[in-house]
């Protein structure tokens, strides 16, 4: 099972990460936060101090058509929150 899907490079989310050492991912749902833990210190070969969890749930959209209303909605998304010991970074751009 894959843990990790993708960081979430907002403005916000770099604020947070150069004041702070917090870095956002966004994760698989059944993850729970050993999990996340364990996939965020192998992948970048870092030390985790502390994992936040939040669901968001689904964003439902109405467009009007030439066909009529159609009624959409987004997945379900987990985001976590990860605190990093100080002195360490985790640098997304280094592999663009």
């Amino acid at each position: 099972m894959k843990v990790i899907f993708e960081p979430i490079i907002t403005e916000k989310a770099t604020n947070d990460s150069e004041l702070r050492n917090r870095y956002s991912f966004v994760v698989s749902r059944e993850a729970n936060k050993i999990q996340i833990k364990n996939a965020v210190q192998e992948k970048y070969n870092v030390t985790v101090q502390k994992v936040r969890t939040q669901i968001y749930g689904s964003e439902r959209k109405t467009k009007f058509t030439k066909r009529g209303v159609q009624r959409t909605k987004t997945n379900i998304k987990k985001k976590a929150i990860v605190d990093i010991q100080d002195g360490e970074s985790i640098d997304f751009y280094n592999n663009l």
